[in-house]
């Protein structure tokens, strides 16, 4: 009777709970919500793994350090009897050195040839010993004495670098440096700076070069400091070449100067009027005279060097007349009423008056001359138109005479100048 009773209650609630999820509820009946049981959560085996993989580490490690420590104690439990064990091993190798010792003594006692032997190998040893200290200080005494000379020779070498560079700094105006002054002029003195260009012998295409190059490369440095055009003994030379150099002065942002010290002729003479400003010593001679040409040819090619002559002497001739406020007609009559040769010259302070040249200086100053020009140690610079010599030449020509009497053949003069010196006995003759 209970177990039917049981089926039948089971029966009913699962009917109820069917009805409830169905949404059937009985009228009357108040709806009861009924959640289902929750299920336990499942455990990760993963995790399961990882504790029991920790849990086996410090097992092992655990073991590891109880095996070092007993390992640590059996150590130092030992530790005597591995002492005594090398000391004993020791006592072993020395006893077996010296019955080995003894038993190459007794051999030796036994075989006389044998001990011979061993004196002699001694012997050479100690000879070998005492020829190898000898030759070690040979080789030292050796070297002793190369360094003793190598001291005394570097210290000739640097008494003699001294000596020399004191005789070079001899040489030199140590402690000055060429001026540059805006304006060189100084009362009637004439300060030169290091931009100089020197215009000597005649003048050529390749003077006119090196002094177009020379004025480009001082402008490049400084486009303000005059330029110096020195010219100690100029006779003309090209006009082509002339015109060249007048107008490289001419298109120079710093001022070029000229400055006559003893004779500016022909195309000289030019160069030395039409520059910005010139300078020269009151002795110094500017001379002009028409152009001249020597040619070959026949009377149609004269006509024609004659045209273009004209042209030439029109183009260089006239800006020297309107210096001096006269025509070019005016010019050639006062050039032939002067000399019958048409050559005019004056001496500078006469040449001021007919505007030549511009400023009549007493000294010039050279304030570039830094090195002894008596030092061999420094040949002269080549400059245009000057050849390199011998400072210290007076140009005289030691020779014999027809008759083999000794005389001195004095080198050719301008044509302005003149030999003044006292020859009594015929010595220096003339080329």
């Amino acid at each position: 009777m209970s177990v039917v009773m049981n089926r039948f209650t089971l029966a009913a609630t699962s009917l109820l709970i069917t009805g409830v999820s169905m949404g059937e509820v009985s009228p009357g009946v108040p709806a009861t919500v009924i959640k289902p049981a929750e299920q336990p959560a499942k455990p990760d085996p993963l995790e399961a793994i990882k504790a029991e993989t920790a849990k086996l580490n410090a097992d092992r490690e655990k073991i590891v350090a109880q095996i070092a420590l007993e390992q640590s104690k059996l150590d130092e439990k030992m530790a005597p009897r591995k002492r005594a064990v090398a000391e004993i091993q020791i006592q072993l190798e020395e006893m077996k050195a010296k019955l080995d010792l003894a038993e190459t003594e007794r051999k030796l006692k036994d075989d006389p040839a044998l001990m011979e032997l061993r004196r002699k190998n001694e012997r050479l040893m100690m000879d070998y010993a005492i020829s190898k200290n000898e030759v070690e200080i040979e080789a030292f005494e050796m070297r002793r004495e190369e360094n003793e000379v190598r001291r005394k020779t570097t210290a000739l070498t640097m008494q003699m670098e001294l000596q020399q560079k004191e005789v070079e700094a001899r040489t030199y105006a140590v402690g000055k440096a060429p001026a540059y002054p805006k304006d060189p002029l100084i009362g009637k003195k004439l300060v030169l700076s290091d931009r100089t260009i020197q215009l000597n012998g005649v003048i050529t295409g390749k003077t006119a070069d090196n002094l177009a190059d020379r004025i480009a490369y001082f402008n490049n440095r400084d486009p303000e400091a005059p330029v110096f055009i020195v010219i100690d003994d100029c006779p003309g030379g090209s006009v082509m070449a002339g015109y060249k150099i007048l107008k490289a002065m001419q298109g120079s942002k710093a001022p070029v100067y000229t400055v006559v010290k003893s004779m500016a002729a022909s195309m000289a003479a030019c160069i030395t009027t039409l520059s910005k400003k010139s300078f020269a010593y009151p002795n110094a001679i500017i001379l002009h005279h028409q152009l001249s040409m020597g040619v070959m040819g026949n009377l149609t090619q004269h006509r024609e060097n004659v045209q273009e002559l004209e042209e030439w002497w029109k183009r260089l001739a006239d800006p020297v007349a309107a210096k001096m406020g006269i025509t070019r007609d005016e010019f050639i009559k006062r050039m032939y009423a002067e000399s019958s040769s048409g050559d005019w010259n004056e001496f500078a302070d006469d040449a001021q008056k007919l505007k030549w040249v511009d400023v009549i200086v007493e000294e010039i100053e050279e304030t570039a001359l830094l090195r002894d020009p008596n030092s061999q140690a420094q040949q002269p610079a080549a400059t245009p138109g000057r050849l390199l010599h011998d400072p210290l030449s007076t140009g005289a020509v030691e020779a014999q005479d027809e008759r083999g009497k000794p005389i001195s053949l004095l080198p050719r003069l301008n044509p302005l100048d003149a030999y003044w010196l006292y020859n009594p006995d015929g010595y220096y003759r003339m080329q």
